[in-house]
């Protein structure tokens, strides 16, 4: 079932000239994985905004169309009560870490809500040992490293229980190897914790092995929505410039070059497998 459903979305910032986001049209399934990409200025943080009542009700502007998340109208719902349904880790994870201790941040939203001790000591526990870091608990923010810092804010986020995670870029200041522990925590809140997963994300190489949805926005509008092989596979993705898996552009010269191939690999290590299947023959 349905768990976002977006008709004819159009925001346009105060002052602005023209929209960030135009007639976005979306439905993303409940336990999804979905990849939110597309060129920079192309509307993905705007429409994430959206999914967590951050627009219209911090944001002002003109919105537009209609938008309901996890059964609630957005529009009608404010930010505290959205903020118990969906949850918004930033690109920088400093944006969102306050506290002196990192079980402090992760308690900040559970006493917001008045929640009775017990409860909010429980929650704590499971969201530092889901996002790996109970080692950390009376740590400093400040003094981690980013990883680290990202799965705080993470932690965070998930302490509130949330039926849906939207990540804006959580990677961007990290390098590939931080990257991908990163990736590996929010495909376990997906997969064994039954989260709806919003990534949006540049680094396809590391990112699209995870995903089952993938939506390519370009000023301000949806132009590719669908599997991952199929949209990574189109020759409209290619020339936006999105960052195509490199297995996926690797296989697409092949077949230019006449070798007879099967499938769309969207990862190394399935690339790496066709590939041995195909030498077999």
């Amino acid at each position: 079932m349905p768990i976002i459903e977006a008709k004819n979305l159009t925001y346009t910032y105060p002052s602005a000239s023209k929209p960030s986001i135009t007639d976005v049209s979306l439905t993303i399934e409940k336990g999804e994985f979905v990849i939110l990409t597309g060129p920079s200025g192309c509307g993905k943080t705007t429409l994430c905004r959206c999914f967590n009542g951050l627009i219209p009700h911090f944001y002002s502007g003109q919105l537009e169309g209609e938008l309901t998340v996890a059964e609630l109208k957005v529009f009608k719902h404010p930010i505290s009560e959205m903020a118990q349904r969906v949850g918004l880790v930033f690109q920088n994870p400093e944006n969102q870490l306050f506290a002196l201790s990192v079980e402090k941040d992760v308690a900040f939203g559970l006493e917001n809500l008045g929640m009775p001790r017990d409860e909010m000591r429980k929650r704590v526990d499971w969201a530092l040992q889901t996002s790996g870091i109970e080692e950390l608990r009376d740590r400093a923010p400040h003094e981690l490293s980013g990883g680290q810092q990202q799965r705080v804010a993470i932690a965070s986020v998930l302490a509130m229980q949330p039926e849906v995670m939207v990540f804006d870029e959580p990677t961007s200041f990290l390098d590939p190897l931080g990257a991908q522990k990163i990736f590996e925590v929010i495909n376990d809140l997906n997969k064994k914790q039954g989260v709806t997963v919003i990534l949006v994300e540049h680094r396809l190489d590391l990112a699209s092995k995870y995903a089952d949805h993938v939506v390519i926005m370009d000023e301000g509008k949806i132009v590719l929505n669908g599997k991952p092989r199929e949209i990574f596979n189109s020759e409209t993705a290619r020339l936006l410039g999105v960052g195509i898996p490199k297995a996926t552009l690797l296989w697409q010269q092949l077949r230019e070059n006449r070798i007879k191939l099967e499938g769309v690999p969207t990862s190394s290590e399935e690339a790496a497998r066709l590939l041995r299947e195909v030498l077999k023959t």
